[in-house]
């Protein structure tokens, strides 16, 4: 069936619990397991609401080193509980575009048979405003998605 399932983990308390999900899952079919964590674009250092305000000044390679130091941490932690498990598992961070793209972008590098991801299950105007990463990969990607929620 499943040979490789590629987890997307930003480190909420939703994605961790699907990538508790996708290791049982993992175990089960004996399948390897690949974690990717997309990181995130450095925010602007200026907002020009009512009077502006400085949001981040934080040097741009600061910034890219600490996201990525973060996100390596974050991933070898999920690698642990995976090889725990008795699983062959990689952790990958990955920047430079919309988390979607990396996603699937990784999954067809890593020629990864399933994603498996959380959902945060907005609905409404949340959802319009804040979009879905979740349904953007369902809606771009030719891989199979298991949608954790």
């Amino acid at each position: 069936m499943f040979k490789h399932i590629l987890v997307p983990s930003d480190g909420s308390s939703l994605s961790a619990a699907a990538a508790d999900r996708a290791i049982a899952f993992a175990a089960e079919i004996k399948a390897r397991i690949t974690f990717v964590h997309a990181l995130p674009p450095r925010p602007l250092p200026f907002f020009g609401g009512e009077g502006g305000m400085f949001v981040d000044q934080t040097e741009p390679d600061e910034f890219e080193a600490s996201a990525l130091a973060a996100a390596t941490k974050h991933l070898a932690g999920l690698e642990a509980k995976a090889r725990a498990a008795g699983l062959e598992a990689k952790g990958i961070a990955r920047g430079h575009g919309a988390p979607y793209e990396v996603i699937i972008e990784l999954a067809n590098e890593a020629g990864c048979d399933l994603i498996l991801m959380a959902s945060h299950g907005r609905t409404g105007i949340k959802s319009l405003i804040l979009g879905s990463e979740t349904q953007k990969v369902l809606t771009h990607t030719r891989v199979p998605v298991l949608v954790y929620r």
